[in-house]
């Protein structure tokens, strides 16, 4: 499940990419639906989206419209398990409920030839799961290994046919409905390997929003990686303005025999604000124990940077270039998001990093006890 996980994130950390714009019309009927009067859901799977709606008359439904040119949309029938994957390539397709079959072009007839194959091996591995959990617990014992052995001999036969449907495919655009699984089924080296390729479907939108969440998600790796190789280590100076305008070194305040947290803020920064009450509290503990804070602003303003200082009562050391996001401080210690902070010892060696609310306090308590 963790690689589901990291897949949503990359899904969620990508912004959505637009279509190509063009629209294509669509015919869309169902035949043999069970359920007279349930309602019928054409989405856009890659944007979340009802495109269309009706409703089942005498077994039977139709819907017409336009969407974008080679949408990846499915049709689902409120109550029932049923979902038809579809491409939208301006063929008028019809589903026959009976058998699962698909007529249309070739496209949508291949793809639904492959939902078939790959159902066909989830029923397999589905059944296996239900027939295990309906042993009692003592058979579940004795057919421990027999059941792992199948199972992990099903699982790959799951991950093999994925596999083969997109190799085989790699002229269309078919590979799109199976490419979000290969993450979860054969790991990151091969998903990356197949999002890259030069092939029709490496260049559909929903395929391009996972590259993009991939590329998004190695990004911010990288920064953590930045972030937290700064402890153990001895602080980066870096030097900036307080609110006259005068030039200060870091190495000013941190390093100089005290304990120092390097408060890194902005006055537009609602958490930051949030936060601030348990920055004060700790100041106001720990200050005669030799207790400092160097606030460094991602300000861009010199008014409310001054402003925020006073309204929320923050009686320690400010300094900032405002520039924002360019800060020096963003540069050198690979700040992202804020508040973030340095916990740095008497001798200049950082100790910790975001250090907020309870975990601040803690520490702090460890460190003054």
């Amino acid at each position: 499940m963790k690689a589901k996980a990291i897949l949503m994130l990359m899904v969620a950390a990508a912004g959505l990419l637009a279509c190509s714009g063009k629209e294509t019309k669509y015919v869309i009927t169902g035949k043999n639906v069970p359920g007279d009067g349930a309602a019928v859901y054409l989405v856009d799977r890659y944007l979340a989206d009802d495109v269309d709606g009706t409703v089942v008359s005498d077994g039977s439904f139709e819907m017409k419209g336009k969407a974008a040119k080679d949408a990846f949309l499915y049709v689902e029938v409120a109550g029932s398990d049923w979902q038809y994957l579809l491409f939208n390539d301006g063929v008028p397709v019809e589903i026959n409920f009976a058998d699962s079959s698909v007529t249309g072009s070739d496209q949508n007839v291949r793809l639904a030839a492959c939902e078939k194959r790959n159902a066909a091996v989830y029923a397999r591995l589905d059944r296996l799961i239900r027939d295990y959990l309906s042993l009692s617990k003592e058979e579940q014992n004795a057919a421990g290994d027999a059941f792992a052995a199948r199972y992990e001999d099903l699982y790959r036969q799951l991950a093999d046919t994925k596999i083969a449907i997109i190799e085989e495919n790699l002229d269309n655009l078919i590979p799109v409905a199976f490419i979000e699984d290969v993450l979860e089924i054969e790991g990151l080296d091969k998903f990356k390997e197949l999002v890259y390729m030069d092939a029709p479907f490496a260049r559909h939108p929903y395929v391009a929003d996972l590259r993009e969440g991939l590329e998004a998600m190695a990004e911010e790796q990288e920064a953590d990686k930045v972030k937290s190789a700064v402890i153990g280590k001895r602080f980066l100076d870096l030097e900036e303005a307080d609110a006259e305008g005068n030039l200060h070194q870091l190495s000013e305040y941190v390093g100089q025999g005290k304990w120092v947290l390097v408060d890194f803020w902005a006055s537009w920064c609602s958490p930051c604000k949030a936060e601030m009450p348990n920055v004060r509290e700790a100041y106001k503990q720990y200050h005669d124990k030799g207790f400092e804070i160097v606030g460094l602003s991602f300000d861009s303003e010199k008014e409310p940077w001054e402003r925020a200082v006073i309204e929320w009562q923050m009686p320690w050391t400010h300094l900032s270039d405002l520039k924002g996001w360019k800060s020096v401080a963003a540069e050198v210690y690979a700040v992202n998001s804020i508040p973030d902070n340095l916990l740095i010892d008497p001798e200049g060696i950082v100790v910790a990093r975001g250090l907020r609310g309870e975990a601040l306090a803690k520490k702090l308590a460890e460190v003054f006890q």
